[in-house]
């Protein structure tokens, strides 16, 4: 399955590029394999992607802006949802994707697992005496190898939390960089904002310049004609 991502390179929006960059900022510090999708400089990819966006996640002018995420065929959100996603650690199923064991989708997800399958037990009480009855006979007969199996299970425990503590810091570090980049994309309009900013005032500058030696000429002139 591959994760596509519709971008525009040359918008004109900063809005647009912040959150293009912070999708893919994202995608890449979590190591997710995705290809870029250019809507500016490819016509068909722009008309793909407008066809394919279902028409109750269109804005009320039809048109939807950029980043749009698909897998494969698959819609699965723009900036907004995927953003949600991201607060509520659920990014791998926004993709559609398995999240990796030891993430804090998954373990989520076997939280959830265990909530419910401990709701059934309860829900059937008869089946669960018959097998504590069952299986106190078993427990017997199996007590020598318990303590090799007490061992398997510390060596277990052992590796999935490494496997956690691992995807956390994976995960942090996406956050981080997600963050990083989102600093300076600030930092970047903030520039830009002031570079216009100048240039107005430049411009503005040189207009009134125009307009004093253009007063001055008139009173040239004037004076010219008044002699």
């Amino acid at each position: 399955m591959v994760i596509k991502v519709f971008l525009a390179s040359s918008s004109g929006s900063t809005a647009i590029k912040k959150k293009q960059q912070d999708v893919v900022a994202f995608l890449e510090a979590l190591k997710v394999d995705y290809t870029e999708l250019d809507i500016a400089c490819n016509e068909q990819n722009r008309m793909w992607m407008r066809e394919n966006v279902p028409e109750e996640k269109k804005p009320s002018n039809g048109i939807p802006l950029p980043p749009q995420i698909f897998n494969e065929e698959s819609y699965c959100g723009d900036y907004d949802t995927f953003f949600d996603a991201k607060e509520e650690n659920s990014v791998y199923s926004f993709l559609g994707l398995p999240p990796p064991p030891g993430s804090k989708e998954a373990l989520q997800a076997e939280k959830e697992n265990i909530i419910e399958n401990g709701t059934h037990a309860e829900e059937n009480p008869d089946d669960s005496a018959k097998h504590n009855g069952d299986a106190q006979g078993e427990e017997e007969e199996g007590h020598a190898g318990d303590k090799d199996e007490g061992e398997d299970g510390e060596a277990d425990e052992l590796e999935t939390s490494r496997g956690e503590h691992v995807a956390e810091e994976e995960e942090e570090e996406a956050a981080e960089e997600t963050d990083e980049v989102t600093e300076d994309t600030e930092a970047q309009q903030e520039e830009e904002e002031e570079q216009e900013e100048e240039e107005l005032q430049e411009l503005e500058d040189q207009e009134e310049q125009i307009s004093e030696e253009e007063e001055e000429a008139e009173l040239e002139e004037a004076e010219e004609e008044a002699e």
